[in-house]
């Protein structure tokens, strides 16, 4: 859509709906619209959205760590701003460069994230969860799938992921009664894997990122590859590949590396390579 231009236009800028961090290999992602809950509007999407990318492409960056700055994890979608934008074929919040952090387009990312909640932790903030690879929750965490209560459904991967993790009857529980649920409640269904004090959970989350970014990169998202593609594609698609990329990492710096320091009783430096 165009306009005709003003004659001496204002200049606008974009409101900083994510704030980024780097913290050695760590990506620090933080949702920042706390005036809100961070409930995300589209340019929260759009930026969210360009982090993933980031961390993507930087062979630097190793693990994201997701959080949220204020006392809410997120509320969810706004509905108001979001709402409007929605075409026949849904949405596209994915700009140029962009991965899309539910990756439920097609497109995985290949580095694992960590995320922390907090507060209220709403529809699409589920839904982060269930694509990340590592979740810790404050114990006073609140946590609902509330789609069915506004006359949409889940469509950033609560129906595909949140059964599996789950099981059937847990998922259909929370996901068509619209129902909150607690910490200890995810964390039995598998949702969160560790609850901690309030005010803890970032912390323990930039910790267990700052383990994982400590091991060999190339073997950190092998791992995970072989694992997602055995969710994804069934476990004899996973097999096919495991010695294949046994082989390749057997030939990568990072693996004489692993090796020389085993015999040494050194730690390892990785590089990536």
């Amino acid at each position: 859509m165009t306009t005709a231009a003003a004659a001496h236009p204002e200049p606008t800028t974009t409101p900083a709906r994510v704030v980024l961090e780097r913290r050695g290999h760590l990506l620090l992602i933080g949702l920042n619209r706390p005036d809100k809950r961070n409930a995300a509007d589209f340019a929260m999407l759009q930026q969210l959205a360009l982090a993933y990318g980031q961390l993507e492409r930087d062979p630097a960056l190793r693990v994201g760590v997701v959080h949220a700055i204020g006392d809410h994890f997120t509320a969810g979608l706004d509905l108001a701003d979001v709402g409007p934008r929605l075409g026949p074929h849904g949405i596209d919040i994915v700009p140029e460069g962009g991965i899309n952090p539910w990756q439920v387009d097609g497109t995985a990312l290949s580095k694992p994230v960590v995320i922390a909640v907090q507060g209220t932790c709403l529809t699409l903030g589920i839904e982060l969860m269930l694509a990340s690879d590592i979740v810790v929750a404050a114990e006073s965490t609140r946590f609902g799938q509330i789609e069915v209560s506004r006359g949409i459904l889940p469509f950033g991967g609560a129906t595909i992921r949140f059964p599996r993790a789950a099981g059937w009857g847990n998922a259909m529980r929370w996901l068509l009664t619209g129902d909150l649920f607690d910490a200890r409640e995810a964390h039995r269904m598998g949702l969160v894997q560790e609850i901690v004090p309030n005010g803890r959970e970032l912390h323990r989350a930039i910790e267990l990122a700052e383990r994982i970014a400590a091991q060999a990169p190339l073997a950190v998202q092998a791992t995970l590859a072989s694992a997602r593609a055995a969710l994804r594609d069934g476990a004899a698609v996973a097999e096919a590949e495991l010695q294949p990329a046994l082989a390749r990492l057997a030939a990568t710096t990072d693996a004489r590396i692993g090796m020389e320091a085993f015999l040494s009783r050194q730690p390892a430096e990785f590089q990536g390579r």
